[in-house]
């Protein structure tokens, strides 16, 4: 391993690279006295709620316990997509074969809204098409992948081009896959400017956004005699009543209400960027400036960034949380294994975030004990739960009764959410453990 002197660039940062275009956001506005929707959680769902319920005349207040930006939506590798998570994991098993039509038809209506938001908005999101490519990490997976791939394009109409070993060097320059997929329709973005977009379109439409207002309390309040009654939300800055209330916290859920921590587990996914690379080689190792990502259990996922000047690469490094530094080291070795042309190349950012998994691998949208939510990204959340955002706002207006596929079905308790202090690392070392084993048939393939 480099030392660090030779790794880290001088202004090396712990902090996304998407910041330094877009900085999180301090707004310490005050809090209105009342609201008709108060949402919890300023990412992209929360931000789409807010957007959608102020467009249809409603009063909306989106509170966030940091800065506005600073949470999950901004520490994503902005990978855009619309359906393969269904039909490349095990989200469709025990799902009836009607519902799973539908599934996959909201997920890829997901990806519709989101390219016509950014669209019809005039949003600066650098959103490009440029296609995803998913790499097998073994022969095995190869064949996996040219299957799921053939169900991906049949569910959801996506051209699928199935890329063998030989010719996978076109796409990403390097041998170490057993061929993939790639897919056309995919893409990606810069996670911080949608994020300052969907901030600029709620404001707009008449949202107020306020940061560092950490929910403390939610309880009921009854209206005079009435049987009806309005929720007071007591936060760090003060006190807030609403008609209705958005939890949209995914990753950062914590433990305010049992029922959802009991329901999202938080795991950590770590990001580097590299300086600017020489010129020339992004045109070598990713001519078509796709996305990446594998078929192992600890994914490698890497792409340009939008500028088309650095790579930026994630996975979990390790089987416990580790600090960013320590991350960054592990991951450039890795990034290196993938492409050794970049093993002299230094590293200026490195961050964390928190990806919210489910027990069913499915996002879910609905109610418990009057309070709404939307949440369970399950690392696939640029577009999808901007989409879900805007159609839990529509449903607790009563725009629409019905909540959609991701409304249906009970949000089943994880198992791994309950006692996430053990599972997160049992689960990585599984994991690993599964990769590893995989490394050495690789390796006795070689």
């Amino acid at each position: 391993m480099r030392p660090d002197a030779l790794l880290f660039d001088d202004a090396f940062r712990v902090a996304p690279y998407w910041w330094e275009a877009a900085p999180p956001e301090t707004a310490r506005a005050p809090l209105p006295a009342s609201v008709d929707l108060a949402i919890v959680g300023s990412g992209y769902c929360g931000l789409s709620a807010a957007a959608e319920a102020a467009r249809h005349g409603a009063s909306a207040a989106v509170l966030d316990a940091a800065e506005l930006g600073a949470g999950g939506s901004t520490r994503s590798g902005g990978m855009v997509s619309s359906g393969q998570k269904l039909a490349l994991t095990n989200a469709i098993r025990g799902v009836s074969a009607e519902r799973l039509v539908r599934l996959m038809h909201e997920s890829m209506a997901s990806f519709d809204y989101l390219k016509r938001l950014v669209a019809d908005e005039s949003l600066d999101a650098d959103l490009r098409i440029t296609g995803r490519f998913f790499g097998a990490y073994t022969p095995g997976h190869f064949e996996q992948l040219r299957r799921q791939g053939e169900l991906l394009r049949d569910k959801t109409g996506v051209t699928v081009h199935t890329i063998t070993r030989d010719a996978q060097r076109a796409i990403i320059a390097s041998d170490y896959y057993y061929g993939g997929i790639l897919v056309d329709e995919y893409g990606g973005l810069h996670t911080a400017k949608y994020h300052r977009s969907l901030r600029e379109l709620a404001r707009r439409r008449g949202a107020t956004l306020h940061s560092h207002a950490a929910v403390e309390r939610i309880e009921r309040v009854a209206i005079n005699s009435s049987p009806a009654t309005r929720f007071r939300l007591h936060t760090a800055r003060g006190v807030l009543d609403a008609k209705h209330v958005l939890v949209a916290t995914n990753g950062y859920t914590g433990n305010l209400l049992p029922f959802f921590a009991r329901r999202v587990l938080p795991v950590a996914s770590y990001q580097i960027a590299t300086e600017p690379l020489p010129p020339g080689l992004m045109d070598v190792l990713n001519p078509g400036r796709r996305m990446i990502s594998d078929s192992k259990r600890n994914l490698f996922y890497t792409r340009p960034s939008p500028d088309g000047t650095r790579m930026i690469f994630g996975s979990r490094p390790a089987i416990r949380e580790v600090d960013e530094r320590a991350a960054a080291r592990l991951l450039h070795s890795k990034m290196v294994q993938l492409w050794p042309a970049l093993r002299d190349v230094r590293i200026t950012h490195a961050w964390k975030g928190y990806v919210a998994m489910t027990g069913d691998k499915l996002a879910h949208i609905g109610e418990h004990d009057g309070i709404h939510y939307a949440l369970g990204c399950n690392g696939n959340g640029v577009a999808l739960m901007s989409y879900l955002g805007q159609r839990i706002a529509r449903h607790m207006l009563g725009v629409e009764r019905d909540a959609g596929a991701f409304g249906e079905g009970a949000f089943p308790v994880s198992a791994a959410g309950v006692a996430s202090h053990v599972a997160v690392p049992l689960g990585a070392a599984l994991y690993g453990l599964d990769d590893l084993w995989r490394g050495r048939v690789r390796a006795a393939l070689s």
